[in-house]
Formats: structure tokens, C-alpha cells, sequence
């Protein structure tokens, strides 16, 4: 059994709470300008005092109408400006966070407003609030919904002029670090979400990390620098970084806008982004295929082999002479103009969520943009592994954060221990003993490997692998990871538990498929229609037989579907992270499953 621990620097002050950063901004950077806040299209400024001002003006109104030290205060919006001045609001007022996804369903919303017992909540729209008010006859503790689109804030902020700044920060002083912070509800790729119990602990415990790790300070997160959110806050990894870039002065922005992420970017020039994986593909598949149209694929393909070359030379004591040389060419053609379109200013990228992949991590830092990969889960208050500047293996999460520790079980699943390990499941013991063993590891439900250094590799989920009727062991990631390189593929799943061989069910990416169509010289089309369009599916086939190159022949994709439509949320297909609901995937395309081993 493996096993890597790293000693704690300190231990945070046990009367920590997460919005301590706010009064300390406040009072040691009072006109550093520390957000951007989009209002009217515009990027307006917002110092560390003007902030602290707003949130505890909110939360003196939170006070005046009746919110109590751990009472649960829900938070259904976008990522936003008002999103995170709820959160230190709610904090400072001694009560507890509650997210929900702005995408969620009825159903969804009445489980978490009733299962945390919520006594309020923040509704971001008219709709957001119409979707509460559906299920509030059935949510006897729900009191108060606070719509931002109704001026709620401002209401709020006017009922608690009659609370005085002392009354305020006495009750700010009622919580500590043992003190519930939040209940993060799990999108859940399966089942109904567990809320997971994070107390303020958990939480300054992980911050501190973060900014503490070796070379973050000096190159990603101080008063120089700058991000953009764009996933949503509701999901705990945005979350903690919002946090790290509050203690550390960057200059932070909002924006919900995911479809013209693009022209935001380019407007608020970030010099660093989180962003998932999923995103990070888009990017390289779009830049792909925009040589190759312009005929120009010769040079995207030696620029791309030229800046993983450069990568992985920085590993063994530097790229040489001709390999810079390349680099330098490539540089002007082809790297900055990909780093251009990221804003022109991002140094650095934070991913988490699902596996990058060694590919685009070489393939990003080569080009100039360095891509921290993490790993973590809800249960532990985001990541607790990361790669860091001076610090990093590409293709693995990095090794644990101090006063953590990574285990191997002899089944290969990742255990965990460590003080940003939550506090357990809301009002479920039972499913709390169950992923945690009579030693206090974590059971993460994936499987990894852990090098001698301590860095860890994510190889799948366990509850993934993939078992062919053959007793061939499959894990699915590095076949869909393959099928998402190709410019045309959307999302992917892939099949074969139980089965004599390995398939596919493949979605496209309908902008992808219409400017394919262009290009051939053929008429517009619905994607739905082409499903079994020879010429299409012949190009599908190419990606299949890059993927199938990464595995064994036992491993490889021997059968495919195309999909009438791309995965979503909304449909069920997708978590709001961008991460495919595999279970759900199989039984609503069970039919189509079905056909692909129909003629064996």
C-alpha cells in the first residue's frame, strides 16, 4: 500500500472564519482596487473598503430580518459580483451558505432548500425565484426569497440600518473555526446530492494552502494579478479560489457569460483563469481546426509538436538551442496569438474537475500558458493535491498540500486525510460511514497512482471501469479523452461493461458540424440528420482511430454511434462542470447501446 504525507506549516488560528479577509482588507488595503464588478456592460472598480462596506451593510439587513448564528441562507445565481457578496454577507452574519446551481431543476431545489432546512435564500432572477417559490408551500422553514433582479439587496441593506456596526461585528465574532461555514450539495454524476458539511476550518485550512504553496505568491496570486471566474460558484473549486484571490489581492472579476467567455477574457485580460478541461480542449480544437482551414495545418502540427518538445525539455534541465529557436518562430506565429485569444496577459491556469491529460498539459505550457493541474472532491473542500510553479509534473494532480496525506488502497482507489476533510454528509450518517474508514481516510471513489515523489496520477473512477465479458479491465478516460481531441466531437461515453468488445456513443459539437458542412460546400443542416452520414462518419472514424492508438487492441473502440444531439445539463447528460452523467447517459440511450452490439 502506498503512502505520501506532507507535514503542516501551521495550523489556521482556531477563531478563523472566511470573511476575516475582508476586515483585514479593508483595514491594511483600504483603496486597492480589488474586484471589477460588471454593471451596465462595464467593468467598474471596487476597493477592499468599498467591499467591506457593501457586505457588512447586507449583513446587518440579514440580522434585521431575523437571520440567526447557523441558520442556512441559500444562494441560487450565477456566478456574480452579488454572488460572493452574499456569501461574506451571510458569513459575517453568522449564518451558513447553502449554493444551488442556477441550472437546477424544481425537484432539485426543493431537495436542497429542504434537506439543509434553509430558512432564506438570494434568487439571482425573477425565473430563479419562480422556481423556489414553485416548491415554498412545501418548505416549511423557508422564509424569506431575496431576488437580486428586484433590487432585494438594496431592500435588505435599507431593514438593516436600525443594526449597529458593533451589533455586526459582534455577531461576525460568534463564529469560529469549528463553526459550519456551508452545505455544498454534490451535482452528483449519480443519485440524489449529498450535502456536504464544510466548516470554516475546512476551509481557511485549504485557503491558506493554496497561498502559501511554493511559488503561488511570487508568480500566480498577489496585488498584481488579476482572474476572471466564469464556472460557477455554486461548485466548490471556483469557490476556494475566489477565497485565495480575496487573501491575496488580486483583482477579481465575475462573468456567467460561458458563451462569449472568449470576449470577456479579451476585455478583462486575467492573468490567470480556472477553467475545467473541457474548456481547455475547445480551445486547442478550435485553434486545430482553424489552421488546418486556412491551410495552414502543416505549421499548427510542428508548432504544436514543437511546444510539447519544449515542455517536457523543461523537465530535463531545459530546451537547447535549436529547440528555443523553433519555440521563438512558433512563438510569433502561432503561440501568441492562442494566448492572445485567452486575453494576451494569462501566465497561468488552474484546472480541476475531471483529468486534463498530458497532451494539453505539454501542449499549453509549451505555448506558454501554464496549465496547475489539482485534484480534490466537495468532501475535501476543493483540491488538496496541486502542481505549482516551481513544482509540477505534467499528467499528474501534484502531490498533497501540507498536513495532508494521499494513501493507495490495494485496490488502487486514492484515500485521503487531512484537516480540509469535511466535517461529514448533512443529516446522513450512514452515507458519511461509508466513505470513511476506522483510520479517518477518505474513500474517494477513484483510482490512482502515486510516484515516488508523492505526485499523483487520477486514472478513473471506480465506479467507471470498464469490465469486458472477456475479464479485460478497461478504464474509459484515455479513449474519451482521444475522442475529444478531434474538433468535431462534443462529448463522448464509452461502453463495454459486460460486453465482448469496446464502443461508443458520440456527440458533435453543432457549431463544429456547421462550419464543417462550409467547408465540403454542402447546405446547412440539423446535426440530427446527419447521424448517419457516410462522409461523416468516416471523419468520426479518424478520431476513433486516434483514440484507439493510445490502447491495446483488447482496449480499443471496435463499434460507434453518433448522437442526434449534444449532451447538456438540462437534458440530464451533464453536471454544471461540464462532467458527463455516465449512468444516466447509458439508460436514456439504452436503445442505442443495444444496437451497437446487435450484429456480433
Amino acid at each position: 500500500m502506498q503512502e505520501f504525507a506532507v507535514p503542516a506549516r501551521r495550523v489556521p488560528p482556531a477563531e478563523a472564519m472566511m470573511a476575516d479577509d475582508v476586515f483585514t482588507n479593508a483595514e491594511d488595503w483600504p483603496d486597492h482596487v480589488a474586484f471589477n464588478r460588471k454593471v451596465d456592460g462595464q467593468w467598474k472598480p471596487v476597493t477592499s473598503k468599498q467591499f467591506a462596506d457593501e457586505v457588512i451593510a447586507l449583513a446587518a439587513g440579514l440580522m434585521a430580518a431575523g437571520i440567526r448564528t447557523g441558520d442556512r441562507v441559500a444562494i441560487m445565481a450565477p456566478t456574480s459580483y452579488e454572488w460572493m457578496m452574499c456569501d461574506f454577507a451571510i458569513w459575517v452574519a453568522g449564518a451558513v451558505t447553502v449554493p444551488v446551481y442556477e441550472t437546477s431543476s424544481t425537484s432539485q431545489v426543493e431537495w436542497i432548500l429542504g434537506d439543509s432546512g434553509a430558512v432564506a435564500a438570494f434568487a439571482a432572477t425573477a425565473d430563479h425565484a419562480a422556481t423556489i417559490g414553485k416548491v415554498q408551500g412545501a418548505l416549511p422553514s423557508l422564509r424569506e426569497v431575496w431576488t437580486f433582479e428586484e433590487h432585494g439587496i438594496d431592500k435588505l441593506v435599507a431593514g438593516g440600518q436600525t443594526v449597529t456596526r458593533e451589533e455586526v461585528e459582534a455577531r461576525r465574532h460568534e463564529v469560529n473555526s469549528d463553526s459550519l461555514a456551508t452545505i455544498v450539495y454534490t451535482s452528483g454524476t449519480t443519485g440524489r446530492p449529498k450535502g456536504c458539511a464544510i466548516t470554516h476550518g475546512n476551509l481557511a485550512n485549504n485557503v491558506q494552502n493554496v497561498c502559501e504553496a511554493d511559488g503561488v505568491r511570487e508568480h500566480v496570486f498577489n496585488e498584481t494579478k488579476s482572474t476572471l471566474l466564469f464556472l460557477p460558484l455554486a461548485h466548490i473549486l471556483a469557490r476556494q479560489i475566489q477565497l485565495a484571490a480575496v487573501r491575496t489581492h488580486v483583482r477579481l472579476g465575475h462573468t456567467a457569460d460561458i458563451k462569449h467567455v472568449a470576449d470577456e477574457l479579451v476585455a478583462f485580460q486575467p492573468t490567470s483563469v480556472l477553467s475545467v478541461p473541457r474548456v481547455f480542449e475547445k480551445v486547442y480544437n478550435t485553434a486545430k481546426h482553424k489552421a488546418m482551414a486556412e491551410g495552414h495545418e502543416a505549421i499548427f502540427a510542428r508548432a504544436e509538436s514543437t511546444a510539447i518538445a519544449y515542455s517536457m525539455a523543461m523537465d530535463r534541465g531545459g530546451p537547447g538551442l535549436w529547440l528555443r529557436f523553433k519555440h521563438a518562430i512558433f512563438d510569433r506565429l502561432v503561440y501568441g496569438k492562442l494566448r492572445a485569444a485567452m486575453g494576451g496577459k494569462v501566465e497561468y491556469a488552474v484546472s480541476g474537475g475531471a483529468p486534463l491529460g498530458t497532451r494539453l498539459g505539454h501542449f499549453f505550457r509549451g505555448m506558454g500558458i501554464t496549465i496547475l493541474e489539482g485534484y480534490g472532491l466537495t468532501e475535501t473542500c476543493s483540491g488538496v493535491h496541486l502542481n505549482l510553479p516551481g513544482a509540477q509534473k505534467v499528467g499528474t494532480v501534484g502531490r498533497p498540500f501540507p498536513g495532508h496525506a494521499v494513501r493507495i488502497s490495494p485496490e488502487g482507489e486514492v484515500l485521503l486525510k487531512g484537516p480540509s476533510n469535511f466535517r461529514g454528509y448533512w443529516n446522513n450518517e450512514a452515507a458519511t460511514r461509508e466513505v470513511f474508514d476506522d483510520e479517518g481516510w477518505f474513500h474517494t471513489g477513484d483510482i490512482g497512482e502515486l510516484d515516488d515523489d508523492g505526485y499523483l496520477s487520477i486514472t478513473g473512477r471506480i465506479k467507471d471501469l470498464i469490465v469486458t465479458s472477456g475479464g479485460k479491465n478497461v478504464a474509459p478516460a484515455v479513449l474519451e479523452d482521444g475522442l475529444r481531441a478531434h474538433w468535431l466531437v462534443s462529448q463522448c461515453v464509452v461502453v463495454g461493461d459486460g460486453r465482448p468488445f469496446i464502443t461508443a456513443l458520440i456527440t458533435l459539437d453543432p457549431d463544429a458540424v456547421a462550419e464543417w458542412l462550409t467547408e465540403k460546400g454542402r447546405q446547412p443542416a440539423d446535426p440530427a440528420t446527419l447521424k448517419e452520414d457516410p462522409e461523416l462518419l468516416a471523419e468520426v472514424q479518424l478520431a476513433v482511430d486516434d483514440a484507439n492508438s493510445a490502447v491495446s487492441q483488447a482496449e480499443a473502440i471496435k463499434r460507434f454511434r453518433i448522437l442526434a444531439n449534444d449532451f447538456s445539463e438540462v437534458g440530464g447528460e451533464l453536471t454544471p462542470t461540464l462532467k458527463v452523467k455516465r449512468a444516466n447517459v447509458l439508460k436514456e440511450f439504452a436503445d442505442e447501446v443495444e444496437a451497437l452490439y446487435a450484429h456480433q
